[in-house]
Formats: structure tokens, C-alpha cells, sequence
């Protein structure tokens, strides 16, 4: 195509000879840049002399010069004895350097390049690649630097992170490939635990010479297989791709190691119908031990893809790479902190290092150390560095504020100008006074945040020019300049250190709390990270938090009536959650509410909910009436593989999978079947439960709650002998006919694994305060209409005394609100016998009924009593 761009473009068809160099390919590139030709400068002059050469429109008389044809036979016979199949791009330029060409010749000769070098390396590159049998053979030529990235020498570049606590697994793995066959490691592990950073702690170690003698000349290629399929179309073209890579590994002499992460991915890779896929070209390779290669997969992925291909799997080693602890997690951020430091000018303490470690071991459980810690330490930096490049939010504010002010003046004084009304002076005053104190204050915050800004930059430039020059000195070592290595090492660098330690110093001695930016990340920076990540509560908590939590049996008694200890219970749990004090390993508690129906089972449940949440509805709740069959336990974690719902997952553990902090209830559980109970007791007794697809779902954070009507029988026969839970005692007896049920109902090992809370059977004064919670639930769904509602103290009584049963609880009195208030409320709004700014009296007539009157005008009051 160039060929016939430059006939049209040129009419002197001289220029004809110079395409093979204006097209040169990168292996053309590469094959002068061997023979010591400065390929910048050359190609620079070819363009030079190509522009000099008169253009003409009318090329429809297309003729080869003889140049031409003199270099393309001197082409054709460097194809036919070097038993080519077609004419390469090494015939093309050999037969250029030789032919009598008016450009090129001369400007080889400037750089003292004969042919002869020339055909030298050419002949250096064609002992790689062999001869040219195809049209596509020169897409397979240079492969590795195409489909693959040195890892080596990003390691010389110091451009790979430090590899902290892998020691071993890395000399297995060198172990593994010193072997005379099937030499290759495969590193095995779960996601993010460092499989990729054990591959790049051999190319550390090669560039190091921690090595033994058969690796210290070797250079790490990782295989990008995206980049080896992209784009081949042919049938073919792939496979030829991947020989080119395997020919220029073996053509090294051992001197190439081949690293294939994902390496899941090279079986089935490029194959489609009549073609082979990769896995199938590496095998007589590997088998040979002609090529090195270590793959790093994960282990399902390994047990899927790898395992099935039993030729493949015996050509590799495993190597197993466990999780670290949080103690080495901890020894690897230390080590990747000044990495971390560097990239996000800021500073990191040990302590955010340790919390991260920590908090992601704990409350992190779909994921492994040590990715999901340095992923906390990342976004903490990432948020602190946004911090310190914006402006401050509360040089923010006074901005927005000025603005604001200044069109308010602005609108002012223009409704003078047109209307000739007299502007509000005092409004106006007050505007100016105000916009004179903001504009003081924010000259005074924009000089300290730059300040503060720069003195940050000092020691970012500071600390990116220390990186530098360690760079420096790793190079002079490795090259053994050591003159130069010790002047930097012990002259340069300790002062650069001294400069930067006396400015952080002077920055920490001049922090006050009104500083304006941060540069420091911190464990509390860490714990809100988790908590935006997760949804649990791990921050630091604030006085404000700490006085709500100390309160909490106080604002739960407000809305759940008459039942202390049950408070109590659930109370402390939350609180010894918060305190840091519970058993990590379980769930925050597990509560089974035992009590007659209507005494605040469930009410508790939500008003937890809504302490925890602000919602009622923030709670995972389950009716386990609808689990009474024994295949209905697939709902909760899923149906097995192969049955109708298995991708769908279970209702239970894809809640708390998405939800890991929250309530979980199993409302009236005694009615669900006794296989979905023994699910449940790995839930109550380690926190975890594996749903149908393998996946374990933490529970260490949530609150475990069954209610139950166990006992209800008794309830009632004691409620049908009279008396109340004062007058006859029946309290303690009610508390012992259920606790006899509840043996009978449920087995030992759910009751050991479960505290049990009895709730009281409510009385009349009990009902008297459930009267008074409900008015004024009532009062605020009627605010909107503008008027109030005031509730007289004996009507609190009559409604107490009438909705009173003993059998049913609190669930009649709900009724009877309905019938004796809501119902008459109802019929006066419609009517329109209530309007904005009124009160509606509610109180007992002369014939002991609730009457509603309206007092027009004063909206004042409320719920008395």
C-alpha cells in the first residue's frame, strides 16, 4: 500500500527505493539499531530526502525504476538463499544497504554502518527467528517485546514494590525452576494474597543476584495473552503469535522465564474450530524443559480449567501461597509505605498501618490479606490526598456565603435603581457588616491555606527527590560504579534525609487544631474507610454517639413498654459490640424472645432496628411460617447445583452478604422446620454460614433475634383463672410453664447456643403508657393538617381498662384506639369540623364515651397525662 501511495505521490520514481525504509517495521528498527545505527536520526534524514523530491498529480503512468528492480532482485536472491518464502523486511533492507541508492548508502555511511553489520544482525535476529515461510511471519518476529513486559527490568527500574514475607514460597518457586524437566512452578493461592508479588520477587532477586547460578542471567517476561489474542482474525495468525514467543524463549538457551498470570486463561485460548489452543502448543515445550514458565492462577480456577487438562497439570509444580497473618500483613504495609507515601504526598503512622491490618482481618471477610489491608491504606490516602488539593471545606463555605450576600446586595440595590423604592438600610447595613467580617476572615484562611499548602509541597518535592536518588544509587551498585554510589549514598542522600526530618519536625511543632489541612492518615482515617466500605460502625465514636449509647435502654423503654430486663439484654449486647469487647467469632447476640403474643416481640426488634439504623424497616426479617417443609431451607442459602434457583442464591445469605450489619429476625420460629434450625447453629456458634455456591457469609456483626409464641397455651389458661400478673403471682409461674415448653419445643444444643428472654405479660399501667405512645404517634401523623391533638389524663385510663386482655397483650388496644378516636378524628376531617390552628380535645363524656371536641384557635398542648 505505501509502494503505491509514494508512485502516485512522486512522479521521479527514484523515490520508489526509499519505501522499504519510510515503511520499516519496528524489527527493521531494531535490526539497525544492532548494527549501531542512531534510528532517530536516520529516519530523519530519509524524510528530509524524501520531501526534497518533486511531487507531481498524474501518476496514471505507473513505471518501476531500475533502482527498483535492481532491489528487489538483489531481494529476491537473498530470499531464495536463505530458503525464504517470501521477500522479508531483512531481504528488503540488506538489498537497500548493497543497491546503489542515492540517500541511503550516504547516510549509513555517516553513522560508519557498512552492509556488512547490517547482514551481521540480520543474521543475529534470523538465528531467533528462523526462515520466512509465511505472510505473517513478521508479525511473530521480536514477539516478546510485542506480547510481553520485562519484568526484570521494571525491577532494575525499581518501578515493582517491595516483596515482604514470601521468602520461602520464592525459593520453592526457584527451586522448582532449577529442575532439568517440567521446571515450571504454578503459584496457587486465593485472590490477593500475593501470587503476582512472588513472581516479582524473583525478578527482584535475578536483578540482585540472589540467585542461584542458572538464574542470574535470566530476564522475567510476564505473557500478556490479552495482547497475543487481540486482533488475530486468521485462522492461524494466533498460533503463529504464540510460536514466535515460545521460538525466541527457546532460541535464549534457558535465558527467558516465562511468568503467565491468570493462567487459566491459556486453555481454550485462541482455539476455534480446526485450531489449537494455547495450552496445547506450550505442552511439548514444557515437557522438554525447553521453556521455563511459572503461571499463577487461584485455586478454583486451577481445579475447573487446570485439573481437567491432566497433560498440562503434571507439566507444572505447585506452589501453594497461603494468607498471611495480620502480624506479616503489618510487615508488608510497612514495607510499602514509603511507596504509598511517595505516590500520594502524604504521611501514613504506623498506627493506621496496624488498624488496617486489623479492621480488614475482622470486618472484611469476603476478601484476603494482605490486597483488602493495602486497599483500606490506598482509599485512606486517596481521601486525604483529595483533602489537601481542594480547597477547605470551611474556606468553602464562607466563599458560597460571600457570593450569596453580595447578589443579595446587588438584587437590593437594583430594585432601587428601577423602582426608586427606597432599599431596607438595615438589611443593607447588615449585609455590608457581614460581608466586611467574611471577607476579613477569608483574606486571613486563603494565606494560611496556601501557607499550609506549600509547606505540604516542600516535603512531597522532598521526599520524590530522596526516591530519585535511591534510584540512582541502585543503578550505580548494579553497575558497580562505586565511587559514584558512595558519594550519593553517604554525601547526598543524609542530607536530603536531615532536610526532610528537620521539615517534617517544624511542621509538627507549628500544628494547631485550627490548621486547615492534613497530611498525616491515621487509624480513625482507616476505621472510616471500613465503615464506608462495610456499613459497620468501627470509627472512633464521637461524645455525642458514646452519651446515645449510655442512654440506650432509656430511648428503647420510651417506645417498648413494660419489659426492663429484655431491654437490658439487648442493650448490653449492642453496647459490649461497640465497646470492642464481644466475642469476634460470634455474632454481636443471640436472643430468642419468649413471651405471649402482643407484649413486644417484634416492637423491640424494630425499635432496635431504629436505634441502630433510624428505620424500622432496616432489618432483615423473616416469617418462619413460611419455612415449615424441609426443602424450604434451600430458600435461605440456596438451591444445590442443578436445581431450578441455584443462580439466584439463598434469601438469607445474599441479605447479610450485601447488609453485614444489622438485625436479623425469625419471627415465631417454633413454626419453622426443625432442619432450618439446625442451619442456623453455625450461624449462632461461629458466625459464618456457606451458602449453596461455596461462599461463606460473615454474621460476626449482626444481632440474631427468634421471637416465639412457646408457652402461649399457658397464657391462657392462666389469664382464663382471673387475677393479673400482681394479684396472683402468676408472673413467676407463667415465666416457669414456658421456660418447661420451650425444652419441650426446641433441642439443647439451639437453647445453649441462644439466651433466652422471657417478657412479662403486660398489665393495666403497662397498657396505660402503650395508650399514651400511641396517641402521640397519632399527634405526628396529623401534624401535617396544621392542627393538634390534646388527650385528657381519664381518657388514657378508659382506654387502658377496656383494651386490657390478658390472652392477646397489647394487639386489642390498637384496636380499640381505632374504633374509640381514629374513627370519630376521621369522620371531623372529612367534614372539615377541624381546621388549621385548632386543638381536638379528647375526653370522657358524662356517659363514660370518648367525646372529640374542637377548640378553635390555639394550637397548643398535646398529649397530657
Amino acid at each position: 500500500m505505501l509502494l503505491d501511495t509514494i508512485l502516485n505521490e512522486y512522479y521521479n520514481a527514484q523515490d520508489s527505493d526509499a519505501n522499504p525504509a519510510r515503511a520499516s517495521t519496528e524489527y527493521a528498527e531494531k535490526i539497525l539499531a544492532d548494527a549501531g545505527v542512531d534510528v532517530k536520526r536516520i529516519r530523519e534524514e530519509l524524510r528530509q530526502s524524501l520531501d526534497a523530491l518533486p511531487k507531481v498529480s498524474d501518476t496514471s503512468n505507473k513505471i518501476m525504476s531500475p533502482s527498483l528492480q535492481k532491489t528487489l532482485s538483489s531481494a529476491f536472491s537473498y530470499m531464495k538463499s536463505n530458503k525464504d518464502s517470501f521477500i522479508s523486511t531483512s531481504a528488503l533492507l540488506y538489498s537497500l544497504s548493497t543497491t546503489d541508492v542515492d540517500f541511503l548508502i550516504p547516510a549509513l555511511s555517516r553513522q560508519s554502518v557498512t552492509p556488512t553489520l547490517i547482514a551481521e544482525s540480520i543474521a543475529s535476529q534470523r538465528s531467533v527467528s528462523g526462515p520466512v515461510t509465511s505472510k505473517s511471519a513478521e508479525q511473530s518476529l521480536d514477539a516478546l517485546s510485542k506480547y510481553a513486559v520485562d519484568f526484570t527490568q521494571r525491577a532494575r527500574e525499581n518501578k515493582l514494590d517491595p516483596v515482604i514475607g514470601r521468602d520461602g514460597e520464592v525459593r520453592r518457586a526457584i527451586q522448582v525452576l532449577s529442575r532439568r524437566t517440567k521446571n515450571n512452578p504454578v503459584l496457587l493461592g486465593e485472590p490477593g494474597v500475593g501470587k503476582t508479588a512472588v513472581a516479582e520477587g524473583i525478578a527482584q532477586r535475578i536483578v540482585e543476584g540472589d540467585v542461584p547460578d542458572t538464574l542470574k542471567r535470566c530476564k522475567l517476561m510476564g505473557l500478556d495473552m490479552g495482547a497475543l489474542i487481540a486482533g488475530a482474525k486468521y485462522r492461524g495468525e494466533f498460533e503463529e503469535r504464540l510460536k514466535g514467543v515460545l521460538k525466541e524463549v527457546q532460541g535464549s538457551e534457558g535465558e527467558i522465564v516465562l511468568f503467565i498470570d491468570e493462567m487459566h486463561t491459556v486453555v481454550g485460548a485462541g482455539a476455534t474450530s480446526g485450531s489449537m489452543d494455547a495450552s496445547n502448543l506450550l505442552k511439548p515445550a514444557l515437557a522438554r524443559g525447553e521453556v521455563r514458565c511459572i503461571g499463577a492462577t487461584t485455586l478454583s480456577e486451577y481445579k475447573q480449567y487446570i485439573e481437567k487438562d491432566k497433560a498440562l497439570e503434571r507439566r507444572f509444580q505447585k506452589v501453594q501461597i497461603g494468607e498471611p497473618t495480620a502480624e506479616d500483613t503489618v510487615s508488608i504495609l510497612r514495607g510499602l509505605k514509603p511507596r504509598y507515601e511517595m505516590h500520594h504526598g502524604v504521611r501514613i503512622t504506623d498506627d493506621a498501618l496496624l488498624a488496617a491490618a486489623k479492621l480488614s482481618d475482622r470486618y472484611i471477610q469476603d476478601r484476603f490479606l494482605p490486597d483488602k489491608a493495602i486497599d483500606l491504606v490506598d482509599e485512606a490516602c486517596a481521601k486525604l490526598k483529595n483533602e489537601l488539593t481542594s480547597k477547605p471545606q470551611v474556606l468553602d463555605e464562607i466563599d458560597r456565603r460571600v457570593v450569596q450576600l453580595e447578589m443579595e446586595r446587588l438584587s437590593l440595590e437594583s430594585d432601587f435603581g428601577s423602582t426608586n423604592k427606597k432599599p431596607d438600610a438595615p438589611r443593607l447595613a447588615s449585609i455590608n457588616s457581614e460581608l466586611k467580617s467574611l471577607q476579613s476572615r477569608q483574606t486571613s484562611l486563603e494565606s494560611q491555606w496556601m501557607l499550609e499548602k506549600n509547606r505540604v509541597g516542600d516535603v512531597t518535592s522532598l521526599r520524590e527527590e530522596i526516591d530519585g536518588l535511591e534510584k540512582d544509587i541502585g543503578e550505580c551498585e548494579r553497575t558497580f560504579d562505586l565511587n559514584k554510589a558512595a558519594e550519593l549514598k553517604y554525601n547526598e542522600l543524609p542530607k536530603l534525609v536531615m532536610k526532610l526530618k528537620d521539615l517534617e519536625e517544624s511542621g509538627s511543632a507549628s500544628k494547631t487544631s485550627d490548621d486547615l489541612l492534613r497530611d498525616e492518615v491515621t487509624s480513625s482515617d482507616i476505621a472510616d474507610i471500613v465503615s464506608a466500605t462495610t456499613g459497620i460502625p468501627v470509627s472512633n465514636l464521637l461524645t455525642t454517639e458514646k452519651e446515645r449509647l449510655l442512654r440506650m435502654d432509656e430511648i428503647i423503654s420510651e417506645r417498648v413498654i413494660g419489659q426492663p430486663e429484655a431491654v437490658l439484654a439487648v442493650t448490653e449486647a449492642i453496647q459490649r459490640s461497640r465497646a470492642g469487647l464481644s466475642d469476634p467469632s460470634k455474632p454481636i447476640a443471640g436472643l430468642i424472645f419468649l413471651g405471649p403474643t402482643g407484649v413486644g416481640k417484634t416492637e423491640l426488634c424494630k425499635a432496635l432496628s431504629s436505634f441502630m439504623f433510624q428505620s424500622d424497616t432496616a432489618m432483615i426479617r423473616f416469617d418462619m411460617s413460611e419455612y415449615m417443609e424441609k426443602q424450604s431451607v434451600s430458600r435461605l442459602v440456596g438451591s444445590p447445583p442443578g436445581y431450578v434457583g441455584y443462580e439466584e442464591g439463598g434469601q438469607l445469605t445474599d441479605a447479610v452478604r450485601r447488609s453485614p450489619y444489622s438485625v436479623v429476625l425469625f419471627d415465631e420460629v417454633e413454626k419453622a422446620h426443625r432442619d432450618v434450625l439446625n442451619l442456623l447453629l453455625q450461624v449462632l456458634d461461629d458466625g459464618r454460614l456457606t451458602d449453596a455456591k461455596g461462599n461463606v457469609v460473615d454474621f460476626k456483626n449482626t444481632v440474631i433475634i427468634f421471637t416465639s409464641n412457646v408457652g402461649s397455651q399457658a397464657i391462657v389458661e392462666l389469664a382464663q383463672e382471673g387475677g393479673s400478673e400482681e394479684e396472683g403471682g402468676k408472673g413467676e409461674e407463667m415465666r416457669r410453664r414456658v421456660q418447661e415448653a420451650m425444652r419441650r419445643e426446641f433441642s439443647p444444643e439451639f437453647l445453649n447456643r441462644c439466651e433466652a428472654v422471657i417478657f412479662n405479660s403486660l398489665g393495666k399501667d403497662d397498657l396505660r403508657g402503650i395508650v399514651k405512645l400511641e396517641m402521640s404517634n397519632l399527634e405526628e401523623r396529623v401534624k401535617d393538617r396544621g392542627f393538634k391533638i390534646r388527650v385528657r389524663d381519664e381518657v388514657l385510663d378508659y382506654l387502658a381498662e377496656i383494651g386490657f386482655d390478658g390472652v392477646y397483650g397489647a394487639r386489642p388496644l390498637k384496636r380499640v384506639i381505632q374504633r374509640e378516636v381514629e374513627r370519630k378524628l376521621a369522620k371531623m376531617i372529612l367534614s372539615s369540623e377541624v381546621g388549621e390552628g385548632d386543638i381536638v380535645d379528647v375526653e370522657i363524656d358524662e356517659n363514660d364515651r370518648v367525646k372529640l371536641s374542637v377548640v378553635v384557635g390555639a394550637a397548643v398542648g398535646g398529649v397530657s397525662g
